[in-house]
């Protein structure tokens, strides 16, 4: 068993988020020196999450009660596997996303700049918030957080698109929060008493044996209902609809912050709120990964049928996300790994996948795949990368995610369930699909010269602050597939193994 210690030094990577916004908004005056402000917090972040590695690693589950508001309701921070995993992979990325941001922001001359730093800092520390959460209401506060923030970069154009787009997302992830998630919260109160998590495995959950199942099972769904981020159909519109955005807010969307939030507190609420052991008990695990399975192939289809890239890329992260999903629902130890290292794998790959497409659209304002033609000859880099990480959302090796589907399929095969196991293989059929042609048409196609919308001869590379974050995302995506050693060594730290 883990031990349980109390540290201080929760607040800082937390600290450093709730600072940096401010600090950016007060150097909005001059670029330079609030783009510096968003670097430097970026990785002061992931330097204070890293220093909290070494205890958890020795078997330590950091905790810290930061305010008490009534009897077991508080404001609790914590760090152990599952944390660390979330946690450095946006203080990570925030890095890169900053470079990225500046490339892209300068070169399309986007307005209202400020605000934009602004909300997604604010988006990174609500992101910090929700990994570090000790219990469900501190999870509820940085999950609602980023919701808020969120908004106002996925409405960032400010026109009927942007508009119609942002009104779509605030109303589907604030509307189920406060029509499922905190009811179900509150019935979470009542029927345990608590709503800290239990930390140290994930086999022991907070309900007592003699709750209700009716109510525990109505609970249960409340939050698979209520947390609408994680994008499970028919609760996934929402995604597509938010592509009106920027591309480097889709990046953070699709990869960092928002849809991780959404599958990152499915899997808490699971496997430290309910526990294996309760969900086997009410049999509660395989609907809820019938429903992933479902949504990865409906997804992967729907994904066939566009012709827009960032609309491809949307409807592949609604079925990817749901890899998390099937992974933990099926309460193996096998299956669950496969499902949590997702939440890295993932996160790195999509990124990459993003970056290239806002790169593509920053050098030769395209976005149709039925143009790109020809174009990776003139963008060998940005293609070159998202070939790579076309290929881990395949799954095929040595790219990470080959890992998520080899520890999936096995769990689908230690439980002898069929379904889920041709849901899964028919998926890798759909990403290649989806995938390959993007990739094939760049390299070997020939130029559609007559409907293009530039110059086809000028085209080249975006500029290197884009480039060399995509190039760096695709590169640790190979480097995790071949040695997923660490991220796995968290989550046998959270099963308490």
């Amino acid at each position: 068993m883990s031990d349980i210690v109390t540290s201080f030094r929760l607040v800082v990577p937390l600290g450093i988020t709730l600072v940096a916004p401010v600090l950016i908004w007060l150097t909005g005056k001059d670029p330079n020196k609030r783009e510096a402000v968003s670097f430097g917090a970026a990785i002061l972040t992931l330097l204070s999450v890293l220093s909290l590695f070494p205890p958890v690693l020795s078997g330590k589950i950091l905790v810290l009660n930061l305010f008490h508001l009534l009897p077991g309701i508080d404001v609790k921070l914590c760090a152990d596997g599952l944390t660390l995993i979330f946690a450095f992979v946006a203080s990570f990325l925030w890095i890169l996303a900053t470079s990225y941001n500046i490339g892209y922001m300068r070169s399309l001359k986007e307005h209202a700049q400020t605000r934009y730093y602004f909300c997604f800092a604010v988006a990174i520390f609500g992101a910090v918030g929700v990994a570090m959460s000790a219990n469900i209401f501190t999870l509820y506060l940085f999950y609602e957080i980023i919701t808020i923030f969120t908004y106002p970069l996925v409405a960032h154009h400010q026109d009927a698109e942007g508009y119609a787009g942002g009104r779509k997302y605030i109303v589907y992830l604030m509307g189920t929060s406060k029509l499922f998630l905190l009811p179900a919260m509150i019935l979470t109160y009542v029927l345990a008493g608590t709503l800290d998590f239990h930390l140290g495995d994930m086999v022991q959950g907070i309900f007592p044996a003699d709750a209700d199942p009716v109510l525990v099972t109505i609970t249960y769904v409340l939050y698979i209902l209520g947390i609408a981020k994680a994008a499970i159909m028919p609760l996934h519109n929402w995604l597509p609809s938010a592509m009106v955005a920027p591309t480097p807010v889709s990046a953070l969307l699709h990869a960092v912050a928002v849809v991780k939030a959404g599958v990152f507190s499915i899997s808490r609420v699971i496997l430290s709120g309910f526990g294996v052991e309760l969900l086997n008990d009410l049999h509660l695990g395989l609907p809820l990964a019938y429903a992933a399975a479902f949504t990865i192939v409906v997804a992967s289809i729907i994904a066939l049928t566009k012709d827009d890239l960032k609309a491809r890329l949307a409807y592949s992260t609604v079925s990817q996300l749901s890899y998390i999903i099937i992974g933990v629902a099926m309460l193996t130890p096998v299956a669950v790994q496969g499902g949590l290292i997702h939440i890295a794998n993932h996160a790195f790959s999509k990124i990459t996948l993003f970056f290239a497409a806002g790169a593509i659209f920053v050098s030769c304002n395209l976005r149709s795949i039925r143009l790109m033609s020809g174009i990776g000859r003139k963008m060998p880099w940005t293609f070159g990368a998202f070939a790579v990480a076309s290929l881990s959302m395949i799954g095929i090796p040595p790219v990470c995610g080959f890992v998520t589907k080899w520890f999936l399929v096995n769990g689908a095969v230690q439980i002898h369930q069929v379904i889920l196991l041709v849901c899964l293989l028919a998926s890798t059929l759909l990403n290649a699909a989806y995938f390959g042609p993007v990739v094939y048409k760049a390299f070997f196609g020939k130029p559609v010269y007559a409907e293009l919308p530039f110059a086809y001869e000028g085209v080249k590379e975006a500029p290197l602050c884009m480039v060399i974050p995509l190039c760096i995302t695709a590169a640790i995506s190979v480097i995790i597939g071949i040695y997923p050693e660490p991220v796995i060594q968290l989550i046998q730290i959270f099963r308490g193994m």
